[in-house]
């Protein structure tokens, strides 16, 4: 590790990690101090370690915030969904873990493939700025996107409002699910939510540490360790090694 890797991430001495508190498979506790517990903050832990310095959590209530503060001087290293719309600020590395996106369908209905899902006249209720909300903007060609204010929102509208699907993580999908007795959640997926580590722009030492941190973390069995120390087996994967 060089200097100009520790001085482009802990530049303050302490590394500064943004963590998404509204990503249950990743942060999946409290410390009895108040941090978040989990994968995600796991991974920062020892990047920390790594580069010789204490961590100091920076947490965000959703992952738009997060993003939105790669422009300001808040965090140093950012645990987030890889999306082209973030990376305008954000270099990421490969993911490290990823999450199965898919649809909710209500009672009643004959959509049966995620396919179907995107089909003129139809509609879908999704929480505003998720990973997954900014891949359904740039693949979505004939139904019509409902974004809401987080999971709960979007489970409102998709209700309320009738909608044809409700878009979410399957994880999550599942308490929608059971919230309301006859509804499906479709088999397959519609993308793969690619949880990674971002740094801001102009970093490039840091960068490159962190690309090799990650390939390091899911080759050593590191990542896969965490996902069974907390408990989301099956919910949560590792993700492929980048290819080369």
């Amino acid at each position: 590790m060089s200097d100009a890797a520790r001085a482009d991430l802990a530049p303050t001495g302490v590394l500064r990690a943004a963590i998404n508190l509204s990503n249950f498979l990743l942060v999946t506790g409290k410390a009895a101090n108040g941090d978040p517990e989990g994968v995600s903050p796991s991974m920062a832990v020892e990047v920390a370690r790594r580069l010789g310095v204490e961590v100091v959590y920076v947490t965000f209530k959703t992952p738009g915030e997060l993003a939105d503060a790669a422009t300001e001087d808040r965090w140093d290293i950012g645990l987030i969904g890889a999306e082209p719309a973030r990376a305008v600020h954000i270099d990421f590395t490969a993911a490290y873990s990823e999450i199965e996106a898919t649809y909710l369908v209500p009672p009643g209905s004959n959509i049966t493939t995620v396919d179907e899902v995107d089909r003129p006249g139809r509609h879908i209720a999704v929480p505003a700025r998720a990973a997954f909300e900014l891949w359904l903007t740039d693949n979505i060609r004939h139904a019509k996107l409902h974004r809401a204010t987080g999971a709960d929102g979007a489970f409102k509208v998709f209700t309320e409002q009738h909608m044809d699907a409700l878009a979410g993580l399957r994880a999550g999908l599942g308490k929608d699910a059971e919230r309301l007795p006859g509804s499906r959640i479709l088999d397959g997926q519609f993308a793969a939510v690619q949880q990674a580590i971002g740094v801001r722009k102009g970093r490039s030492a840091g960068a490159a540490f962190l690309r090799e941190f990650v390939e390091d973390a899911k080759k050593s069995g590191f990542v896969g360790e965490l996902i069974k120390r907390f408990g989301v087996v099956g919910r949560l994967g590792v993700a492929p090694l980048a290819q080369g």
